[in-house]
């Protein structure tokens, strides 16, 4: 058996990306684990939980607003590697890879969200 969400690329990529980040993560000092670093792990995850919910047994509207609950995780994202990047936590060149793909991700989203009008 295998679910909507599962042949979705967007899904994908967004699992690879949280695991990208868990893997960051794990390097960031202990005074960050209960602040940024459970920040951006929750955010991250919830681009695919978010995607997964809202995509199968729902409605196109519904499942719409679940894309974009999983876009502003997404840009959450973003809001957290800016941060990570101002406290010396990642250097620019992470920055930028985690940049890329989390533009092209929510790139992804919107044009699929688009798609359900």
């Amino acid at each position: 058996m295998s679910f909507k969400f599962e042949k979705l690329e967007v899904w994908k990529k967004s699992l690879e990306l949280a695991n990208e980040i868990h893997l960051l993560t794990k390097k960031w000092p202990n005074d960050e684990l209960y602040v940024l670093t459970s920040q951006i792990k929750r955010a991250t995850d919830s681009i695919s939980l978010n995607l997964t919910e809202g995509s199968t047994g729902q409605s196109n509207p519904e499942f719409r607003r679940f894309l974009g609950y999983s876009i502003r995780s997404g840009l959450e994202v973003v809001n957290c590697l800016y941060l990570a990047k101002r406290r010396q936590l990642i250097s620019n060149n992470q920055f930028d890879h985690f940049y890329q793909k989390l533009t092209e991700i929510i790139k992804m989203l919107q044009a699929l969200r688009n798609s359900l009008k």
